[in-house]
């Protein structure tokens, strides 16, 4: 697994060089996004290497596919390709980088979902005891002084 994150840093770098090497700005935005949602997962599957198992297809595919496709825009891009076939890759592209943008922020958040409910269900049932116990003080501010 070291292996497979130091590859998805490397990746990663290269896809936050081509942030300066698109002329786009709306694309620009969505590499930014996908380098930081990425640098968010691998600081978490780090922290919590169990969460690991649900990102093979993220690390083994997304990543590498993204990096290729932003490669070939760049790529296009720098030939100035004017013909009808270039400016409707370009546009597809454009298209697809920003899908992958929220895709993996979807990532991102389904990682922490197993998190986000129990500690849901924690804070509910300490609200619970804290009501049981005579501490709920929820209703202080809303009490009308005379």
């Amino acid at each position: 697994m070291n292996e497979v994150l130091k590859d998805a840093k490397n990746k990663n770098i290269q896809i936050k060089e081509m942030i300066s090497k698109v002329e786009s700005e709306s694309l620009q935005i969505n590499i930014k996004g996908i380098n930081e949602s990425v640098t968010k997962i691998i600081n978490t599957i780090e922290k919590d290497q169990s969460k690991y198992k649900k990102m093979n297809n993220f690390f083994d595919y997304y990543l590498p596919v993204t990096l290729g496709i932003l490669k070939k825009y760049d790529e296009i891009e720098n030939q100035r390709l004017n013909s009808d076939e270039g400016k409707k890759f370009m546009k597809q592209t454009e298209s697809m980088i920003e899908k992958i943008n929220n895709a993996f922020k979807s990532q991102l958040s389904n990682l922490y979902q197993a998190d986000i409910v129990d500690t849901d269900a924690e804070m509910k049932v300490f609200e619970t005891m804290l009501k049981a116990d005579g501490y709920d003080t929820s209703n202080d501010f809303n009490k009308k002084e005379d």
